[in-house]
């Protein structure tokens, strides 16, 4: 029988303090001392991760805050208003007006997106169909739903049948999902007020008004003025956030005349906000700052907006009487300080075609026209007969010519082996050289182009600029200019330059184009006694008066130069401006002019087309305004000269000019009788 266990180190169990203390006796002796190696390991980590913590909270904090910002801040910019375009009286050309729409804001719908989702989910399960859209497509549907639904609100409001479309809602949703949806753009004043009066104050809908570019004279300096097209680019100089996710409200930018040459002062300061967003990208109101957009500055046009709209009508009374529009330009500028006062090209284009996109039909319809042209600086013409104010500067400085020279005219030339006849085929017999300008004797100026030379010709054009950019404040001026001279030809032809090539260049025919612009110049140069004459669009009420190198030529010289211009609009190719019964207001304004008809190519073949110029300035003895006209015939081989087309253009112009300058007068002498 076995024994009974006995305890070793038998204990009094009765005592506690015993029992105890044996107990920690026994723990103590099962305690391992190896285990003291991981304290310092323990402690080393949780240092370190207490270091970790702590690096992380003190150093990198600015970092974390950073990414968190980037994260969850969204920056939203809105387009400033454009400036304002007037002309030199401070007539409004160019200015905003209000386009109303409709927009909805999709963060405020997350909600009804949600039900919408599980509504169209739960529908497919109980019909119990295999082909289930996936989530992603379910979502797309319920979005559509939800949002055509507030349409259809706003149909029944104002009595349309608009349509959402769902390819661009997507795109807003994934791309623009902070800024509102716009569902219709073209509301009108009528339906801004039904829905303004119908629909709920807190309601998702939002009625706007965003602005947009008013041309309130329609097509009048269409060419000049330009218009603007949207864009995304829109300037953010100083507005904070350039490293957030921006989100940006299309605006406007010039693309053409001095809404694209003066965009940048034109196009204002943007607004807009920076809001904090949820995990799911909706926005959360308030937002962290605000700034409000602002509107561009405003220009001031040297345009005269009455002469302006004077020359307009002008060309556009030249038409056909089969309503056929004729192409051409003309171009009034200040003599005294350059600045232009009208610049008129036809065919044109109104510019409220372009607010807020220009259409295809419309787009089509200038294309077929040739409208795109802004024929005063693009336009490019052989000068004709007014080139002969050039032949007769070459020929005076070449001293070839004298005031009291004079040519006999037998109504032809020859000149090597070619005749070359006079404008109007008839003999003048002996005729002076004012009487030359006026009468346009072709066989006056072959003789003296030729004896002056064609360089001198070439030489002395270049002098007052012709061939050249003019540097008006707009693009695109043409660069295709050309003046002709021995060394040109060599090059551009490959062949050696002849007598026949120096008379037709004498009379503004041959190797010569110009624009209707830098004939006006050339004009008030003539007028001043002066070479350049830089225009300008800009207007300044204290610009100086220009003063730029002098022609060269003798008092006597200009004088008689001036003298046949005069005799021009008196009794010669242009002499229906001193017709007092046409232009009764002309009594007492003297004129100096020089008419021309060029011959270009037909592009159909056939007979060549005639181009009819003008140029001239009045008064003849205090000169104020120059002129330049040329219109393009379409006919091959009609009467389409510059005494009968381009002339009486110049007339009308002058006509609206005096008017204006008579009726300061006139207001004095009422003011002086009171």
């Amino acid at each position: 029988m076995s024994q009974p266990f006995t305890h070793p180190h038998p204990r009094n169990v009765d005592n506690p303090l015993e029992a105890r203390s044996g107990k920690l006796t026994e723990t103590y002796k099962g305690y391992d001392p190896r285990i003291l190696v991981f304290y310092p390991i323990v402690t080393v980590l949780l240092l370190l991760i207490l270091g970790g913590f702590a690096y992380q909270q003190l150093f990198k904090a600015d970092i974390y805050h950073e990414r968190e910002r980037l994260q969850h801040q969204r920056r939203i910019l809105l387009p400033a208003p454009r400036g304002n375009i007037y002309d030199r009286e401070g007539r409004l050309l160019v200015g905003n007006r209000a386009r109303f729409e409709v927009t909805l804001n999709l963060d405020e719908l997350r909600r009804e997106f949600r039900l919408e989702y599980l509504r169209i989910r739960k529908n497919y399960r109980e019909l119990g169909d295999k082909d289930i859209p996936s989530s992603s497509q379910m979502a797309v549907i319920a979005r559509y739903s939800v949002v055509q639904r507030y349409l259809d609100e706003v149909n029944r409001v104002i009595g349309r049948e608009a349509q959402v479309s769902s390819r661009d809602l997507e795109r807003h949703f994934r791309q623009q999902l902070l800024l509102p949806y716009t569902l219709l753009d073209d509301l009108t004043s009528g339906d801004y007020a039904r829905l303004a009066e119908q629909l709920p104050v807190r309601s998702p809908l939002q009625l706007t008004a965003s602005s947009v570019r008013d041309y309130p004279h329609g097509s009048a300096a269409s060419h000049i003025l330009g218009y603007t097209g949207a864009t995304d680019d829109i300037p953010v100089e100083g507005f904070p956030g350039e490293d957030l996710a921006t989100f940006k409200m299309r605006g406007t930018t010039g693309r053409a005349g001095i809404e694209l040459q003066f965009n940048d002062h034109l196009q204002g300061k943007a607004g807009g906000a920076i809001y904090r967003v949820d995990p799911a990208g909706y926005r959360i109101d308030p937002p962290l700052m605000r700034r409000t957009p602002v509107q561009g500055r405003n220009i001031a046009l040297s345009l005269d907006l009455d002469l302006q709209l004077a020359a307009e009508a002008a060309i556009e009374s030249m038409a056909d009487e089969d309503g056929t529009r004729i192409a051409g330009a003309a171009v009034a500028i200040d003599v005294r300080t350059g600045e232009v006062l009208a610049m008129a090209s036809k065919p044109d284009y109104n510019l409220n075609d372009f607010t807020p996109r220009l259409g295809s039909d419309a787009a089509k319809k200038i294309e077929e026209e040739g409208a795109w042209l802004n024929r005063a600086i693009q336009g490019l013409y052989p000068p004709g007969s007014t080139f002969k104010l050039l032949t007769a500067v070459a020929a005076f400085r070449s001293g070839v010519l004298e005031p009291d020279t004079e040519v006999v005219c037998h109504g032809v030339m020859r000149v090597g082996s070619r005749l070359f006849p006079c404008h109007d085929r008839r003999a003048h017999g002996p005729i002076s050289f004012p009487d030359a300008i006026a009468k346009s004797c072709n066989i006056f100026f072959y003789t003296e182009g030729i004896a002056a030379g064609p360089q001198s010709l070439a030489d002395n054009a270049r002098r007052f600029g012709l061939g050249q950019r003019t540097g008006i404040e707009l693009p695109y001026e043409s660069g295709r200019m050309n003046i002709a001279d021995p060394a040109w030809k060599k090059e551009n032809r490959g062949e050696s330059w002849t007598d026949g090539d120096t008379a037709n260049m004498s009379i503004g025919q041959g190797f010569l184009l110009f624009s209707p612009l830098q004939m006006a110049c050339f004009a008030a140069s003539i007028a001043r006694g002066e070479l350049r004459t830089p225009p300008t669009l800009l207007h300044d009420p204290g610009r100086p008066a220009l003063h730029t190198e002098p022609i060269g030529l003798t008092p006597a010289q200009q004088a008689t130069l001036v003298e046949g211009m005069v005799r021009t609009a008196r009794i010669g190719t242009a002499r229906s401006l001193s017709s007092l019964k046409i232009y009764p207001e002309f009594k007492n304004l003297v004129i100096a002019g020089k008419t021309g008809t060029a011959q270009v190519p037909n592009p159909k073949g056939g007979k060549q087309l005639n181009i009819a110029w003008f140029v001239g300035f009045a008064p003849a003895d205090n000169p104020q305004i120059a002129i330049a006209v040329a219109m393009e015939g379409h006919v091959p081989g009609e009467e389409y000269g510059g005494g009968t087309i381009a002339a009486p253009i110049a007339g009308i112009i002058l006509k609206a000019w005096q008017a204006k300058r008579a009726a300061p007068a006139a207001q004095a002498r009422t003011v002086a009788t009171r």
